[in-house]
């Protein structure tokens, strides 16, 4: 769903451009609309006619989607998709939503979502340090997230998310440990 984020010059031409980019990740900082065409799309039957569709992706390094970069075959008959809105129980996500043959939600502690966002924030660049990042957390990402979750659909699995060290990305053989949120001392090998 992160290529449906409207660019930075979407935001510009906004009417508060500055409470726009403060507040990218909101949903009235996507594009709703276009998403919402792409599931009708893949819902419509599959005829030897029908051709490739194709959906955004998004750069993080040049912090923008990028058009038609996502090709989903005519041969796909499973697309999982993956955002903040795909349960919103509002115009037009919720049209979306209602077109998915199954919708499950990933539910976290708002501590815990805090403390996550707080490190991928600085990790990422999107703030200088913690202080900053905790900021951003608090006035726009948990803002989001309780709309999220106080005008969620009905879903048919709830997910609970939680920390577990034997998850982290060094016990599954990838990285250091030092992105993981739970790290754990490791006796040397000989």
């Amino acid at each position: 769903m992160d290529g449906y984020h409207l660019s930075r010059a979407q935001l510009d031409a906004m009417p508060d451009p500055t409470t726009a980019h403060a507040r990218r990740g909101a949903a009235f900082t996507f594009d709703g609309e276009s998403f919402f065409k792409l599931v009708k799309k893949l819902r419509q039957p599959i005829c030897p006619e029908t051709q490739t569709l194709y959906a955004p992706s998004f750069d993080h390094a040049i912090k923008d989607p990028i058009d038609n970069d996502i090709a989903i075959a005519p041969s796909v008959r499973i697309v999982i998709f993956e955002g903040n809105y795909c349960s919103l129980n509002k115009e037009p996500w919720k049209d979306a939503a209602e077109l998915m043959d199954e919708r499950w939600f990933v539910d976290v502690d708002f501590d815990v979502a805090r403390k996550r966002l707080i490190h991928r924030h600085v990790k990422a660049g999107i703030a200088a340090n913690e202080e900053q990042a905790g900021k951003r957390a608090d006035e726009n990402d948990l803002v989001n997230g309780r709309e999220i979750v106080d005008f969620r659909m009905d879903v048919h699995e709830l997910v609970k998310s939680r920390d577990d060290a034997t998850w982290a990305p060094e016990e599954q053989g990838v990285g250091d440990g030092k992105d993981s949120g739970t790290k754990r001392e490791m006796a040397p090998l000989v």
